[in-house]
């Protein structure tokens, strides 16, 4: 996705969010805080995990006030445990308070979805299984969400409805059949000019000779057994790249990793995560 892109959907974000949290003022901290004093916080982790979203925080601070010091002592991506001391952010006191509630936010739930990524990551080690997103994200926070996937390990699967096409149970039964789905989606793209990769999901094993039949660029095996799935992976046999997705867990996903797929999806990654501790305090 294009940088500037991404860039402008995090300002608009921050701003919406500085907009429903300070609405016309901070009147608590404007009341009791001086305009000029000056201050320090610390982020203080207190709890073990992986440390995301530092970036996205600097820039937090820097949109409210540009004067704001930010010194970073530990980078996303890294094991943090209780008692670690990410970054200290120097600056007008009144800044300091009315920017820290969105920061924690961000970097609660960022840390806490590239916890969670990374556990799945490492239970999938020595197999060739990757770990994919979906789009069951928070709304206005997806490219956040699925920047923390990415620090923690896994893959994105698609931002959104633009950057790839997926042809889902619903898209077929309405076209009428895999062939008209597929067929209209080559064409539209060739129309358009667009080099969009085209992933089918297939309900049974004649649905999966039809995609083949068609050929696409990723079949998804919906709600296949890791029986059923090890013998849809050798039925396509490299042709195409292979999905698992329809339910599958934590403590379900490695027989179908054995099974051979090249990715298997988790909307618990961004829909079910629970934030890491963490807080912001004078020092």
């Amino acid at each position: 996705m294009d940088e500037k892109i991404v860039q402008d959907l995090i300002d608009r974000l921050i701003d919406l969010s500085f907009a429903e949290d300070i609405g016309d003022g901070d009147h608590t901290t404007l009341s009791s805080i001086p305009a000029d004093a000056m201050g320090k916080s610390k982020l203080l982790i207190k709890e073990e995990g992986i440390l995301a979203g530092i970036e996205i925080a600097k820039m937090v601070f820097h949109r409210f006030d540009p004067t704001m010091k930010v010194e970073v002592f530990i980078e996303d991506g890294t094991w943090v445990k209780p008692g670690d001391v990410a970054m200290v952010v120097e600056g007008k006191i009144q800044s300091l308070l009315q920017t820290e509630r969105l920061m924690l936010n961000i970097m609660q739930r960022m840390s806490g979805i590239a916890t969670m990524t990374n556990k799945y990551v490492k239970k999938l080690e020595g197999t060739k299984t990757r770990v994919l997103d979906t789009r069951k994200t928070t709304p206005g926070m997806r490219i956040l969400e699925k920047m923390a996937v990415k620090i923690g390990g896994g893959c994105n699967h698609r931002i959104g409805l633009f950057d790839m096409i997926l042809l889902k149970d619903n898209h077929v039964d309405f076209s009428g059949s895999i062939h008209n789905a597929v067929t209209r989606a080559k064409e539209y793209c060739k129309a358009k000019g667009k080099n969009l990769k085209i992933e089918l999901e297939v309900r049974n094993f004649d649905e999966l000779q039809q995609a083949l039949d068609e050929g696409v660029d990723r079949i998804m095996f919906d709600n296949f057994t890791p029986e059923d799935t090890k013998k849809a992976v050798e039925i396509v046999a490299g042709r195409c790249e292979t999905e698992s997705s329809g339910g599958i867990t934590y403590d379900t996903m490695l027989p179908y990793a054995q099974a051979g797929v090249d990715f298997i999806s988790f909307g618990a990654l961004t829909h079910s995560v629970k934030g890491m501790d963490m807080s912001f305090k004078a020092c």
